[in-house]
């Protein structure tokens, strides 16, 4: 699949298909994932980061003008303010099919992308709402779950390793909630996770990510794990916010991120970015899974490299609006179902591709 293929599929395949199968109507839910034989998800309960990111997807699709698209944003909301937002101002993290909460932990992971969500969402309701949640929701990661040693923690009860990957995301968040909404609050919030980033997790001895860290935010002992996906994550969101905030970027970061990513062990035979390096380059999982390939397309930097990320990204995507979820280590890809999850990485990239403003506030 070329370049040029990318949006007819998100927008007249992947949408639509997501939209008739994927959406629990009747439960005012999200469905999981979908098997590639039937449409059919067979698990037995539902996260909140399915629901926050199909509100964000579906978002996007509003703006493309796809039909039943601003209805299925509104049904995540909802399942979002009544099911999921807690007496304490935080949002459970698992349900049962019928949407009673079945584990009330609060996962910094997932309150990332309820403000992400927030943020989308103002291409089909009013802000003013949005704004005020997106606001308590702020304060309430601020001040329930900020860590002594810098950053968050990874859970309300905490939990341990901490990761990278959590504060990564809400650098994604607050960057669209300033977009969204326009306040102070989210640019600074937005400023600090930089500053943890350069002072934390790039580690410039290796030019890389420390995926798991301490309790104290140290990093584990040289040759640590190492996802390429996360490399391009950060090279998107060092440029976002650049272009937000003006001197606060890091270029010599995000060339060392780069300078890894094109080291040939960080791609297959096929040309896919593998799963897990360390952070001497050596392979740690020979697997290529989808979500790497959409980060790398945002990532990209020249015309010539965003035509071959295309390429990989497209090999993965199937006609009927579903995917192959990774590519094995020998070369095949897997039949497992097309987790629901995965439709945030795949809207993301593709927007932004070929349709920028559909990430921005603007329409």
């Amino acid at each position: 699949m070329e370049q040029h293929d990318l949006w007819p599929w998100l927008t007249q395949r992947a949408w639509p298909c997501w939209l008739a199968h994927g959406v629990d109507w009747r439960a005012g839910a999200f469905h999981e994932s979908l098997t590639l034989d039937g449409y059919a998800c067979a698990a037995e309960f539902r996260r909140l980061r399915v629901a926050a990111r199909q509100v964000y997807s579906f978002s996007l699709a509003h703006r493309a003008g796809l039909p039943r698209a601003a209805e299925a944003v509104e049904l995540g909301l909802d399942f979002l303010r009544r099911r999921a937002r807690q007496p304490d101002g935080g949002y459970a993290w698992r349900f049962d099919l019928s949407g009673r909460v079945a584990d009330d932990r609060r996962d910094l992971y997932d309150h990332a992308f309820v403000l992400l969500a927030l943020s989308a969402a103002t291409a089909v309701l009013p802000a003013a709402p949005l704004r005020e949640m997106a606001l308590a929701l702020d304060a309430f990661i601020e001040r329930r779950m900020s860590h002594p040693a810098g950053g968050y923690v990874e859970s309300l009860p905490p939990a341990l390793p901490r990761r990278q990957n959590p504060h990564m995301h809400l650098l994604e968040a607050r960057l669209a909630a300033l977009e969204a909404f326009g306040e102070p609050c989210f640019l600074e919030g937005a400023t600090r996770l930089l500053a943890l980033f350069r002072a934390r997790f790039f580690q410039p001895a290796s030019g890389t990510l420390a995926e798991f860290l301490d309790d104290r935010l140290a990093p584990p002992a040289a040759p640590h794990p190492v996802e390429p996906g996360h490399h391009c994550e950060w090279i998107w969101l060092l440029r976002w916010h650049a272009r937000l905030a003006g001197g606060h970027a890091a270029p010599a970061e995000a060339a060392a991120l780069r300078a890894f990513l094109d080291r040939p062990a960080a791609r297959r035979p096929e040309g896919a970015l593998r799963d897990v390096l360390d952070s001497g380059g050596a392979v740690l999982e020979e697997g290529a899974r989808l979500w790497p390939q959409s980060e790398w397309l945002k990532a990209a930097a020249t015309p010539e490299e965003r035509a071959g990320a295309a390429r990989v990204l497209g090999a993965y995507l199937r006609p009927d609006g579903l995917w192959h979820e990774r590519r094995l280590p020998d070369g095949r890809l897997s039949e497992e179902p097309a987790p629901a999850s995965s439709l945030y990485h795949l809207s993301c990239a593709i927007a932004a591709l070929a349709a920028p403003a559909a990430l921005s506030g603007k329409s």
